[in-house]
């Protein structure tokens, strides 16, 4: 159960409320997350700037790279809620979080991906080296912002243990099963 609630919309402040509304409007969808974030419309708003950040990375990386290197951070961070969410878009779109093979730009994203979520003072510089080598500055300016709201993204459902939507429940990773040994125990 999480630490903190979600709003009440129907006992909400008109600027809650408007805000909920918003978000609706442009996105169409109110996660658990988003909902305990509306209790203060400022915080909500900064970490929807994910979404203004995807959107000036998509000339240059399509989704299912966004989505490789924002589970890669969740997963290095041990995220479930945005584990779940990118095996749902991955999924959703025909693709096998565990047998995907990608690309080498991907396999880049990927490694600076789990490179920021393990230790963001620690990215190798043969990383470093590689995206400058791809990409301009500006798109590496925006994917290291968007790396960091990703992370803030996982410390918030982390710290606050944000239910997990159940829209998200089929998507989740399922641990695999013991195997049974003879005698019927687990080895």
């Amino acid at each position: 159960m999480a630490h903190l609630s979600p709003i009440d919309y129907a006992t909400a402040s008109a600027e809650i409320r408007a805000e909920h509304d918003r978000e609706l409007a442009l996105r169409g969808r109110m996660t658990n997350m988003k909902r305990i974030l509306l209790n203060s419309p400022a915080a909500h708003r900064i970490y929807a700037e994910w979404f203004t950040l995807r959107d000036h990375l998509k000339p240059t990386l399509d989704d299912r790279a966004i989505w490789l290197f924002s589970k890669a951070i969740s997963e290095t961070m041990r995220a479930e809620i945005p584990v779940t969410f990118f095996r749902r878009a991955l999924i959703d779109s025909d693709l096998d979080p565990e047998t995907i093979v990608p690309t080498a730009d991907e396999a880049l994203l990927i490694g600076f991906g789990k490179a920021v979520g393990a230790d963001a003072n620690a990215v190798p510089d043969e990383i470093w080296t590689a995206l400058k080598a791809r990409y301009d500055e500006t798109l590496l300016v925006n994917l290291t912002a968007f790396a960091g709201i990703m992370v803030a993204t996982c410390v918030f459902t982390n710290a606050v243990k944000v239910d997990i939507d159940p829209e998200l429940e089929g998507y989740r990773k399922r641990s695999p099963s013991p195997l049974v040994g003879e005698g019927g125990s687990a080895r």
